[in-house]
């Protein structure tokens, strides 16, 4: 493992060093002792630094945990799909990504509950704005995904992370969770990367499909009833619309991180669709590389979209964004019964309310952007299950 040192996720052996370094942090203790269900962060330091290895720490804090932060404001937390899977293999889950934390936890929370491992997650090195930030997420199973590189250094970072995926999954039986595309989709409209797919396939042999199939990928599907982090997403989108040059902060994604564990999420539901090993070896090899890869993609986003739960608040969405200008071609998809009159009411009342949250000047707060941009994030989940069907 010596080759993945930079990025893996820790082993024992750094667990003793790494554990102390976190849990002598300040910064750290400061932020902990404001989790709503951390009641003495002094004690629980006291019986971390009591456990002797990271298997102990996992099953004695992490998990447990996980259990708490999802419960947060969660009305409730459900799948379907899990069950079906072999509890003796590794799987690539790639999954669409709506919340930089909270996406993976809520899995690793479902795995557990289905007597499976929790899985190893990916996450961007542009997070990892605090020395202890690396060393939480390192020992709760995250590698590296490293960023902001030059072309030559994101071609040798590329291979090392697609090794690691691949030596995770093949030969440690591991799982492992990854985001359909770098970020997170702003207005929810959910397209597999290409890139990604690239990403994976450079650890291989050679042949594109039997190297992905090899993989046991299987299309996610993350379905929020209320995306916490909404309204910052619309002020980003206008921001970068006003601001050609702007650029989030790191307390910015601090910021998303926090709302996104503690904000109202309503229900959230996790389909597993079928491990798409069988489907990806049918597929015609002999297509050039870039339609083949086209086609894999396609095959990821139609599965993740077809699994999507909807909600009343996605309907509402719809028939509200179908009736702005330059949006009445979508009215049709709507459909009848997808959400009652009182249920539209309120999904109305709860986008002003997201509304007024965006911290913006008057006279930079273009409300009629905003407005639209939220609404997409609600409706193009169901524009995109709907267009599965047709």
């Amino acid at each position: 493992m010596d080759q993945f040192d930079d990025i893996r996720s820790y082993r024992e052996s750094d667990y003793q060093i790494a554990v102390r370094r976190l849990w002598d942090d300040p910064q750290f203790l400061s932020l902990l002792s404001q989790v709503p269900f951390v009641k003495d962060a002094a004690q629980l330091r006291e019986q971390v630094l009591g456990l002797s290895s990271l298997h102990d720490f996992q099953q004695a804090v992490i998990i447990p945990m996980l259990g708490r932060l999802c419960a947060l404001g969660t009305e409730s937390l459900s799948q379907d799909g899990l069950e079906r899977l072999d509890r003796s293999k590794g799987y690539l889950f790639i999954s669409n990504h709506r919340d930089i934390i909270m996406d993976s936890i809520q899995l690793n929370h479902l795995l557990y509950g289905q007597g499976m491992e929790p899985g190893e997650t990916a996450i961007g090195d542009n997070l990892l704005i605090q020395p202890w930030i690396a060393d939480l997420v390192r020992l709760s199973k995250c590698f590296i995904v490293r960023r902001s590189l030059s072309v030559k250094q994101q071609l040798i970072a590329s291979r090392e992370l697609s090794a690691y995926i691949r030596d995770t999954l093949c030969r440690r039986s591991q799982s492992v969770w990854l985001a359909q595309r770098e970020g997170r989709a702003k207005d929810s409209d959910d397209r597999t990367q290409k890139s990604i797919i690239k990403m994976l396939i450079m650890s291989g042999e050679g042949n594109i499909l039997k190297d992905l199939a090899s993989l046991n990928p299987v299309a996610l599907s993350i379905s929020y009833q209320y995306d916490p982090c909404d309204y910052l997403k619309a002020k980003e989108l206008l921001l970068k619309r006003d601001r050609p040059d702007f650029r989030k902060k790191p307390q910015d994604d601090l910021l998303s991180m926090t709302t996104g564990m503690t904000g109202t999420k309503g229900q959230v539901h996790y389909h597993a669709g079928a491990c798409l090993a069988s489907s990806l070896l049918k597929m015609d090899e002999g297509l050039p590389k870039n339609e083949l890869l086209d086609r894999v993609c396609t095959l990821i986003d139609r599965e993740i979209h077809a699994g999507y739960r909807i909600y009343p608040g996605n309907y509402a969405a719809l028939e509200l964004l179908g009736r702005l200008p330059g949006h009445e071609d979508l009215a049709a998809l709507s459909g009848h019964g997808g959400c009652t009159a009182e249920e539209k009411r309120l999904f109305e009342d709860y986008i002003e309310r997201q509304i007024s949250r965006i911290d913006l000047p008057d006279s930079e707060k273009d409300t009629v952007f905003l407005r639209e941009k939220l609404l997409e994030m609600y409706a193009n989940p169901l524009i995109n299950h709907k267009r599965t069907t047709i």
